[in-house]
C-alpha cells in the first residue's frame, strides 16, 4: 500500500497557483485510475484506490502548506505505511516550469511543506516528485507572492503535460521502482 500526497493549500483562493500543482496532480490521478477523494481523517482530504495493481491513498492535506506534515503522518500511522511507500508531490521554484524531479529522499531545499514533512515523520527517507514551477524573473521578488500566484497560459499549458508525466510515473514507481522511475522521467 502507498500513500501519494499532492501538496496544496486549501480553499479557492489557492485553486490554480504554483503551490498548490501538488494538488492538481492528486486530481490527474484520480481521474486517470478513478479514484474519488470522499473522506476526510487526520486534517486530509483522502480517496482509496488501485495503481498498477496496488492499494493506494491519494491525499490532499488540508492544513496550508507549511504543516503538511501533520496530516501526512498519522495517515502513516492510520494505514501503517513504511515511509518509503510514501510518495510526495510538490512545487519546486529550482526547476524550470514543467520539468519534474524525481528523488528517494533528500532534504527539504527550503520547501516548508516539506520542512515540516520530514519533522513529522522523523526521517528525510520517503521519495518526492517535483515539479517546476519556474522562480520570479526579478530576485527581489517577494516569493510568498510568487508562489501563491496563479499560472499564465502558456504555463498552464505546460503544466497539463506535465501533470500527465508525473501521473506515469508515479505509476512506474509503484509497480517498478523509484530508481527506474528516476531513470525515465528525470532529465
Amino acid at each position: 500500500m502507498y500513500i501519494i500526497a499532492g501538496l496544496g493549500n486549501p480553499g479557492r483562493q489557492y485553486v490554480g497557483t504554483r503551490h498548490n500543482i501538488g494538488f492538481e496532480v492528486i486530481d490527474a490521478l484520480c481521474a486517470k485510475y478513478d479514484i474519488k477523494i470522499k473522506k476526510h481523517k487526520f486534517s486530509a482530504d483522502y480517496g482509496e484506490g488501485t495503481i498498477g495493481g496496488e492499494k493506494v491513498v491519494l491525499v490532499k492535506p488540508q492544513t496550508y502548506m507549511n504543516l503538511s506534515g501533520e496530516a501526512v503522518r498519522p495517515l502513516r500511522d492510520w494505514f501503517k505505511i513504511e515511509d518509503d511507500h510514501i510518495i510526495i508531490i510538490y512545487d519546486d521554484i529550482s526547476l524550470p516550469t514543467g520539468k519534474i524531479r524525481i528523488r528517494e529522499k533528500g532534504s527539504a531545499g527550503g520547501h516548508n511543506g516539506i520542512k515540516n514533512i520530514i519533522y513529522q515523520l522523523g526521517t528525510e527517507v520517503f521519495p518526492r516528485i517535483k515539479i517546476g514551477v519556474g522562480a520570479p524573473e526579478h530576485p527581489d521578488f517577494d516569493m510568498k507572492d510568487y508562489v501563491l500566484g496563479k499560472f499564465s497560459k502558456e504555463e498552464v499549458e505546460i503544466l497539463v503535460k506535465a501533470a500527465i508525466r508525473v501521473t506515469d510515473a508515479v505509476e512506474e514507481m509503484i509497480v517498478a521502482n523509484p530508481q527506474q522511475a528516476m531513470s525515465k522521467y528525470n532529465g
